[in-house]
């Protein structure tokens, strides 16, 4: 809610790409009025150790002003805030907030986070857009943004690099709209003017509440007891705690004590790195496994020891066996990570 006396926040346009998206990000920013009526803020998926070229990228290009957000920005119209690596960007009281909070489906940035703690702050006066990206950092959020009376475009599916995350917005949104991305200014345009004058006055949700506290490592959510969702059965990849699951509809995610969030589709792909990795550990160990039995099996026969020799020839043979079928499986886990990259 605004202050008395103080001016309304203005409205805000966040925004959300992976893979794929930076050309969308340039286009989209390109064609913005440097008079829009709310502020942008943009989180791309990026490593958390390289600098980010996105705010340079888009300067050259853009109507307004762009800059990488810092922590206790205020959101200004006109303006266009960029993540920085490595950091969540939260909204509070018309302020952004950076902060190292638990990673969501792996990445920090991430757009749900963004998405959700704008629906949080300004209810109906948030536009959500979701770009090219895999896998589907951003349907939980696009469906926070859409529960809080906020609005919801992604990009068109046949224009998107990777179709996988305006998709996957749109399933969890079903009354998003399918735009490509030069039409979409002119959409955002409309879109904020005609948005309430104030943030919607009900309370939120206590879900959704948590969720975002989680990502600003509020203490008090951290330690509370209850968490969203029920016990999965299911670890978590960077902590080995427990997932709760958290179904809202048709879409279903899970969350750890401590925060870590993974969408279905994230969680498996992360367990599939897991497993090469183990697989990768295992080939090591049979091989050298293999090695160390053939080299007590020649001294064996140095030694005239022919029956040891024989014992640990058989159990070199074994180790080789069981590494080329290891091998095998690698193999095959490979093809199937480069088909769910192309899917």
């Amino acid at each position: 809610m605004t202050t008395p006396g103080m001016p309304s926040p203005p409205a805000l346009v966040v925004v959300g790409a992976s893979a794929g998206g930076v050309e969308a990000l340039r286009d989209l920013v390109a064609t913005l009025p440097s008079d829009l009526p709310a502020c942008v803020l943009i989180v791309l998926h990026m490593p958390p150790d390289a600098a980010s070229a996105l705010p340079s990228i888009l300067r050259r290009v853009a109507p307004l002003r762009v800059r990488q957000a810092s922590d206790g920005d205020r959101v200004r119209a006109g303006e266009v805030l960029v993540a920085p690596p490595d950091h969540h960007v939260v909204v509070i009281d018309g302020t952004v907030a950076l902060t190292r909070g638990p990673t969501e489906s792996g990445h920090r940035p991430a757009i749900d986070v963004l998405f959700r703690s704008a629906a949080r702050a300004a209810g109906p006066r948030v536009v959500g857009v979701v770009l090219s990206g895999a896998l589907d950092d951003g349907a939980a959020g696009a469906l926070a943004v859409a529960s809080r009376g906020g609005r919801v475009v992604v990009q068109d599916f046949d224009e998107a690099l990777y179709d996988s995350m305006p998709r996957s917005a749109a399933r969890a949104v079903p009354d998003a709209v399918r735009s490509p991305v030069a039409a979409m200014a002119g959409l955002l345009v409309r879109w904020c003017e005609e948005l309430p004058a104030e943030p919607a006055g009900e309370g939120v949700l206590v879900a959704l509440e948590m969720e975002v506290e989680m990502a600003e490592l509020d203490p008090d959510a951290l330690h509370d007891a209850e968490r969203p969702g029920t016990p999965s059965g299911f670890g978590c990849p960077d902590c080995a705690g427990a997932l709760f699951e958290i179904s809202e509809g048709v879409l279903h995610r899970y969350r750890c004590r401590v925060g870590h969030a993974w969408s279905p589709e994230s969680l498996a792909a992360r367990q599939t790195v897991a497993m090469e990795s183990a697989l990768w550990m295992a080939l090591r160990s049979l091989e050298e496994k293999a090695v160390l039995n053939t080299d007590l099996a020649e001294r064996a026969r140095r030694d005239s020891r022919v029956r040891t020799a024989a014992r640990f020839a058989e159990s070199a043979d074994d180790a080789r066996r069981a590494a080329e079928l290891v091998r095998q499986l690698i193999a095959d886990v490979g093809r199937a990570i480069e088909e769910e990259r192309e899917a």
